[in-house]
């Protein structure tokens, strides 16, 4: 970030709205992991302090160095292209995390094999390990009960109707 004067201005850019920014983002962050298709985009935020966030993924996973490397092209483009002018905006690339929910038929199918919380959109939850995932929906099996009472639940879920499904840490 450049400061000048012993103050940091923020700079909106009037005539470049927030989807238009994160497009140009996601259009930059996809020519950048071009190539390599172990790794892909899950999203761009951007603040109103101009503090950008990118998720990237990979289906064995992310390690640090990869987003390492995409943070500083893409950092590179952003300057080179004067995206924010003044220099004004921070900019931060990472794996999604735990804490993030799923958001991509990709990120679903490497997630296979683990328990997940899926929260559907009239609020009621299915929590069980991820069986399947379709292009039009997911397969949770549910265990409920113990001993002789246990009960295995397979849940097919659309995803038309899941708001929010979420990796658990079981311990």
């Amino acid at each position: 970030m450049k400061e000048g004067n012993g103050c940091r201005s923020l700079l909106f850019l009037p005539d470049m709205n927030n989807e238009l920014q994160i497009a140009k983002l996601e259009s930059l962050v996809a020519g950048i992991l071009e190539g390599d298709e172990r790794y892909f985009l899950v999203s761009v935020r951007i603040k109103p302090t101009n503090n950008i966030k990118v998720f990237i993924d990979g289906d064995q996973g992310v390690s640090i160095e990869k987003c390492v490397g995409v943070n500083r092209k893409l950092y590179k483009l952003i300057e080179e292209q004067a995206l924010y002018p003044e220099g004004d905006f921070s900019l931060e690339v990472s794996s999604p995390g735990l804490e993030e929910p799923l958001k991509l038929h990709r990120q679903y199918l490497k997630n296979i094999g683990r328990t997940v919380e899926v929260v559907l959109l009239d609020g009621t939850k299915a929590e069980g390990v991820l069986k399947e995932a379709a292009e039009d929906q997911i397969v949770v099996e549910e265990i409920k009960g113990k001993n002789k009472k246990k009960e295995t639940v397979l849940h097919t879920i659309p995803f038309n109707n899941i708001k929010t499904t979420k990796v658990q840490v079981i311990f």
